[in-house]
Order: C-alpha cells, then sequence, then structure tokens
C-alpha cells in the first residue's frame, strides 16, 4: 500500500502531491490494478490533512481512469502506468549511487531536481506533446 507524504512546502497543492505520489507508484509497480488504495481516513491520520482533500485527489484519479470507487469497499487501483523500471532494475541502482554523489558533493535537493530536469529536458524534448 501507498504511503503518502506532504511536503507543505512545495508550493505544490496537497491534493496534486497525492495524486503524483499515487501515480509514480504506479508507474514503479507499487501499485497494480486491484490494488486498494488507503482510505481517506487512513490518509487523514497519517498525514493530518483535510479528508476532503483526499477525496479531491481520488477523485482526480478516478475521472483519469486510474482508479476506481466501490462503495463500502474503498478505492481501487484499475490501471497501471508506462513501463519504468522495476524498484531492483539495474537503472535505479545507478540512478541512486549518482544521487549519492550529487549529495556527497554538496549538492541539495533542490540542485539535484534542476540538474535532473535539464537533462531529462536535453533527452525528451518534444515528447510531452505527443
Amino acid at each position: 500500500m501507498v504511503e503518502y507524504r506532504i511536503d507543505r512546502r512545495s508550493g505544490v497543492a496537497t491534493y496534486l502531491q497525492i495524486v503524483q505520489q499515487t501515480k509514480q507508484a504506479l508507474r514503479m509497480g507499487l501499485l497494480e490494478p486491484g490494488d486498494r488504495l488507503p482510505t481517506a481516513r487512513e490518509v487523514v491520520e497519517a498525514t493530518a490533512i483535510n479528508p476532503n482533500t483526499v477525496l479531491k485527489a481520488y477523485r482526480e484519479l478516478e475521472r483519469e481512469g486510474l482508479v476506481e470507487a466501490r462503495r463500502g469497499l474503498g478505492t481501487f487501483v484499475r490501471a497501471t502506468l508506462g513501463t519504468t523500471a522495476p524498484a531492483d532494475s539495474p537503472l535505479r541502482g545507478e540512478l541512486d549511487a549518482w544521487a549519492r554523489r550529487a549529495r556527497a558533493e554538496g549538492l541539495d535537493r533542490e540542485d539535484v531536481a534542476a540538474l535532473f530536469t535539464a537533462v531529462l529536458a536535453q533527452h525528451f524534448e518534444g515528447d510531452d506533446e505527443k
């Protein structure tokens, strides 16, 4: 089951953080069709956010066809995303080692994000338009 982490300083709306983290879990294979998302109450207890925020995120995921609400049972994954390499793939290991080196050289999270975003833009330019 996915555990949501809310960064109140990120500037990203809380419900969008839940949507993004759910999509990331789907891409990483941590959530698969048939899996149940945590209930709004479980998310509220773990994150201290408003239950309506959780419900808004789940409605957005449902609108995108990724999850479905089943009355009295919860919210379940309907579809997966992408073909991301599994958590134990060599690519993840290489990225993990790179992130450790970047941190050891004094880069903070924002520096790493900016560098990674720049490299992604260089290699995947125009892919978002498809």
